[in-house]
């Protein structure tokens, strides 16, 4: 139960970078609605990080949980925000996500 907490807390961390790039590319209310959904976000994937490593062990709990951020912000960024998708970039998410496969296949939790 507390993987799944793990990753939809990772999931909400996307979420906090995916405001603060909307964030920045508005301005007044809709940049103010934009932090606001930052905020949420942070909150609730602070807290479920929290509830994950009450079971888990905190470093591996913190890297599956910044990798998934990491990951999914940039493929936010290739999608959303229209960021290069070059064969490094590409080459370096893979690395990363195998990576936090191995950290979970490793984990005694």
């Amino acid at each position: 139960m507390n993987w799944f907490l793990l990753i939809i807390g990772g999931l909400f961390e996307i979420g906090f970078a995916a405001c603060l790039g909307k964030a920045k590319e508005t301005s007044g209310t809709t940049s103010t609605l934009w932090l606001g959904g930052f905020l949420i976000c942070l909150a609730i994937s602070m807290l479920l990080l929290y509830k994950a490593i009450q079971t888990l062990p905190i470093g591996t709990s913190y890297a599956v949980w910044t990798g998934i951020g990491a990951v999914g912000t940039v493929l936010v960024g290739i999608f959303i925000f229209k960021e290069p998708a070059d064969f490094w970039r590409i080459f370096f998410i893979t690395t990363l996500i195998a990576s936090i496969v191995g950290l979970k296949l490793v984990s005694s939790h």
